[in-house]
């Protein structure tokens, strides 16, 4: 029987003492006067018989008289240390306030996944939000990666926004207290929206995320098994995703200033870690994409990309030039430029009539069934991809090229591998956007398989690249 059924079992027959709470410290105190008295007649007469008579009726009254006096006063305990708060936090028991956040996710094994797409850097900032979580990570001020967590991910989702940190202005008094202003009114009515931010290291929350073999469903996939890692369908009950089912991972900030504290739950067991964070220096740091000057809108299934940025990899290029056309071949075209070895190309064309593609990547399922819409569709975009829209402005002419880092656009290589479509947009100036889309099956199955069967539609997440253009300068280094 184990210790918890014997304390349950025990409850039913609690305990009585021989002697009442009541009278215990008159026995007590009774035991230890008659062992004073007996030990002072020992005293004046010390022989082996006086021992017998008055040395062991005197140990045994001292012995039990204590621990009935014991019994009867108690044992108090120094005061406890007062509690320090954290920076930023109101005075009180943390215990005792409800936390800013708190989330459950059923399935830790898809925070790892979006959170591993943008684990190119040390350190992410944080952003809570009542919609979800933000992830934000920059490298130089030229890459950035952000993945955002949404609250579907999660089977319980809990955000107390914290009132907004007073600042001090240093705007003119005159306006500031002017009565006339319009803004007075508005300022002493509303509260403005304040969500947390802060800085974590990233690599200490991806190794958190690892203990109890999270990521044991990843680790086996190589970079051409996409679907393995997102969507474990197909897998017998003794695979690694079918027996993360009954674990949990709980995310929680108490207050500002507080650890993020991740805490993972397997059949009764908790791990618990605390992640300090930090006060994020100077602001977070976000490359302006112009949505209202986009010269360039391509999306594709995910696949193709990474393909293509693979096979350019193997040439060891330094940047990636990216060539786009409405109106001339090739319409899009992908090289690899500054390699030891040699320059190599993928171009996106068109596939008129067999459902071989000219791009090497294999044929394209369904390619036979639709060649006459397809035909049409040929003169305007290439076949792999599902949106084109292509408008340079008159000082590019009619073709769209634009050199970036190959390096940096390399670092988004784990998100092609699992999303499952890409959009490639860049603007005037130049500054190119991966949006990957990633579909999550909540319930462990095939996605898309599920939602064919009428039944729940799979989470959609999105991960964002933005990467800056190289100068003429920076691309013959």
């Amino acid at each position: 029987m184990s210790l918890n059924l014997v304390w349950e079992a025990a409850s039913a027959s609690p305990y009585s003492p021989l002697i009442a709470k009541d009278s215990q410290f008159f026995v007590g105190f009774s035991l230890l006067l008659a062992a004073f008295i007996l030990t002072g007649l020992f005293g004046l007469n010390r022989s082996f018989t006086s021992i017998a008579f008055f040395g062991v009726p005197a140990a045994l009254a001292f012995g039990f008289g204590a621990v009935y006096m014991i019994c009867a006063v108690g044992v108090y305990l120094p005061p406890l240390i007062p509690h320090v708060p954290y920076p930023g936090q109101a005075g009180g028991n943390m215990a005792d306030a409800e936390p800013i956040f708190t989330a459950v996710s059923s399935n830790a094994h898809h925070l790892y996944t979006l959170l591993q797409c943008i684990g190119f850097a040390p350190k992410a900032t944080v952003q809570i939000t009542p919609d979800g979580i933000r992830f934000s990570v920059e490298e130089a001020r030229t890459v950035q990666g952000l993945a955002f967590l949404d609250k579907a991910l999660f089977t319980s989702y809990t955000f107390n926004p914290p009132a907004a940190p007073t600042t001090t202005r240093h705007d003119n008094d005159d306006e500031e207290h002017d009565p006339d202003s319009p803004s007075a009114d508005t300022d002493s009515n509303t509260t403005p929206t304040y969500y947390p931010c802060f800085e974590i290291s990233l690599t200490a929350l991806l190794e958190t995320l690892k203990i109890l073999g999270i990521n044991d469903s990843m680790s086996g996939s190589s970079s051409g098994s996409r679907a393995g890692s997102v969507q474990p369908g197909g897998h017998s009950a003794f695979t690694t995703p079918a027996l993360l089912l009954d674990r949990s991972c709980t995310l929680r900030y108490s207050t500002e200033g507080s650890p993020l504290s991740v805490t993972l739950t397997e059949t009764g067991v908790k791990t618990t870690c605390e992640l300090t964070t930090y006060e994020p220096e100077g602001g977070e740091i976000e490359i302006p994409l112009q949505r209202d000057a986009i010269i360039m809108k391509i999306i594709m299934r995910s696949a193709w990309l990474h393909n293509a940025i693979t096979e350019l990899a193997a040439t060891d290029p330094s940047a990636l030039k990216i060539s786009a056309s409405a109106t001339q071949e090739p319409f899009f075209a992908l090289s690899g430029a500054g390699g030891s070895i040699s320059e190599s190309t993928v171009e996106f064309s068109v596939e008129n009539q067999a459902p071989e593609s000219t791009t090497g990547h294999g044929p394209r399922e369904g390619a036979s069934a639709d060649a006459a819409p397809r035909a049409k569709r040929a003169r305007l975009a290439p076949t792999v991809t599902e949106t084109f829209l292509v408008s340079p402005p008159s000082s590019m002419g009619s073709r769209i090229r634009q050199d970036y880092r190959f390096s940096a656009v390399q670092k988004a290589a784990r998100a092609m591998a699992v999303a499952n479509k890409v959009s490639i947009r860049g603007d005037r100036q130049g500054v190119l956007s991966l949006q990957f889309m990633i579909e999550f099956d909540v319930n462990g199955g095939s996605g898309a398989r599920l939602h064919a069967r009428g039944g729940l539609a799979p989470v959609v997440s999105f991960v964002d690249f933005r990467f800056v253009p190289l100068l003429d300068e920076d691309a013959l280094l």
